[in-house]
């Protein structure tokens, strides 16, 4: 599939499950095949916290982190650590 073509294709489906691709920055990390892979298989307006679920399932996406973890970069943007 052509690069623009993908690009669509991508866009219609995070559409369509209900994702906003522009704030969505875990795209940027993912081959198109695997994200279309995962898209492909939820059902309308999953929603975003389906489409990490998936990406999870077909182990390409990290584990959700810790409370410990999540302290620990919200110290790391606010520069309090």
């Amino acid at each position: 599939m052509a690069s623009d073509q993908t690009f669509e294709v991508l866009l219609q489906e995070f559409r369509r499950v209900g994702v906003d691709p522009d704030p969505f920055s875990a795209m940027l990390a993912l081959r198109p095949e695997d994200a279309l892979r995962a898209l492909k298989v939820l059902p309308d307006n999953a929603g975003a916290s389906a489409f990490l679920a998936q990406l999870r399932r077909d182990g390409l996406a990290p584990a959700a982190a810790t409370p410990a973890e999540r302290s620990l970069e919200t110290r790391r943007r606010d520069k309090s650590a």
